[in-house]
């Protein structure tokens, strides 16, 4: 998915949606987690649902109350990001 547009939109609170996404990494009620070719992507909320995601187009859609994004970068451990 190189050179793919990635964006991400957030609809008051309620509903997260982003384009180029390549996976779904984790979930939970409390924390989704994305990987897209620049990095990863950790959405943070409550009640969170995976509404749809198209790992062919990279379409991803969740629902829930969204109170944080954070862009991880390339190269990151993931585990060194969250218990920093």
């Amino acid at each position: 998915m190189e050179g793919v547009i990635h964006s991400i939109e957030v609809e008051d609170c309620k509903k997260f949606s982003a384009t180029g996404i390549e996976s779904v990494d984790g979930f939970s009620a409390s924390q989704i987690l994305l990987t897209y070719a620049g990095g990863r992507i950790t959405v943070a909320g409550s009640g969170l649902k995976i509404a749809a995601f198209s790992k062919q187009s990279g379409a991803f859609v969740a629902t829930g109350t969204v109170t944080g994004v954070k862009y991880l970068p390339k190269g990151v451990k993931l585990a060194k990001r969250i218990f920093k």
